[in-house]
């Protein structure tokens, strides 16, 4: 009995020094990470939360919003320099991604527990524009970031003067997400399996998977570098990205009711090669449900059209501005 308690106890010292390796591990490949991949933007406190913008130009303001798992140097590097000639860009970090703060508490993001729902997402980021001068600007999101811009225009209707919507989630979807968002989204692997994607998975992995992202497309010499996607793999970002997609849903599901009454602007562009976010699901539905809404289909263009057709999203922003009356 002895021994037994004996190996208990080993067991347990061992369990222990493994799994604060894996939380040293962890924060020392986050805080690589931050050091090598620092915000290239402003940091601006709202509501007692740091948002980083990245902010270019003149002009009616323009708000870009980018998807999962990515930052605002992602709308930058497609768009930023091109647009800056004639609007005022402002591209946010989405919360929990890059270098915006959570929206939800420390504790909840300690426990794991918290859950940026896109009004959530839509209000900071809304409060965030206002307070650079930005009261009613166009909002352009990108795949997830577009389910934060229409949360944004069914919210705050009066804060925006068009809205436009490239590859983006907006009905809800067949089927369930993979056993990764679902296990890492949970409060107990979010707490134990994310330490372990941030202290083992390297940034080279990152960039391999890109290629599925922009399928069929040919992905942009040194995309993964220029866009900091490692900023992906430090825990915070793994755990609060987890989360957004996986309680995405239910979230889509309570906005649809609210479509038909949108009364602004709205552009929508969406490749038909998109197996990500796919056009038959979201896009071409919602460009039915939505009083105003344009649709423009881009043949044999995946999931990222502000890369592979940037011509075509910045005529559709054009073309929101025209609508909306802007100079």
């Amino acid at each position: 009995m002895k021994l037994a308690g004996n190996t208990l106890i080993i067991l347990l010292v061992l369990l222990a020094t493994a799994i604060l390796a894996v939380l040293g591990f962890a924060r020392y490949h986050s805080a690589t990470i931050t050091r090598d991949t620092p915000p290239i933007g402003r940091m601006i406190e709202v509501d007692g939360r740091t948002v980083h913008a990245i902010i270019k130009g003149s002009g009616p303001d323009l708000v870009l919003i980018h998807g999962a798992n990515g930052n605002a140097r992602d709308m930058d590097l497609a768009l930023g320099d091109r647009l800056a000639t004639r609007y005022r860009v402002i591209m946010f970090d989405r919360p929990g991604l890059g270098y915006t703060d959570q929206v939800s508490p420390a504790y909840a993001r300690a426990f794991a527990t918290a859950v940026e729902t896109p009004l959530e997402q839509a209000r900071l980021l809304q409060t965030a524009a206002a307070q650079l001068g930005a009261e009613r600007p166009i909002v352009l999101g990108h795949s997830y970031g577009a389910a934060v811009a229409l949360a944004w225009a069914i919210d705050r209707p009066e804060t925006l003067s068009a809205l436009v919507d490239i590859s983006g989630v907006s009905n809800p979807w067949p089927g369930s997400l993979g056993p990764l968002y679902q296990i890492v989204g949970s409060s107990v692997g979010g707490g134990l399996i994310a330490p372990l994607i941030a202290a083992f998975v390297p940034t080279s992995y990152v960039e391999s998977t890109i290629g599925a992202i922009f399928d069929p497309n040919s992905v942009p010499q040194n995309y993964g570098h220029d866009v900091g996607a490692a900023l992906a793999l430090r825990t915070d970002a793994i755990r609060a990205n987890a989360r957004q997609v996986n309680w995405l849903r239910p979230e889509v599901v309570k906005m649809v009711e609210h479509y038909p009454a949108l009364d602004l602007p709205v552009e929508i562009v969406h490749g038909d090669a998109d197996t990500i976010v796919p056009l038959t699901i979201h896009s071409r539905p919602l460009a039915q449900q939505i009083p105003n809404a344009h649709l423009t289909v881009l043949s044999e263009v995946g999931h990222m059209p502000h890369h592979a057709a940037p011509d075509e999203v910045i005529a559709a922003i054009d073309r929101a501005a025209a609508r909306a009356d802007l100079p």
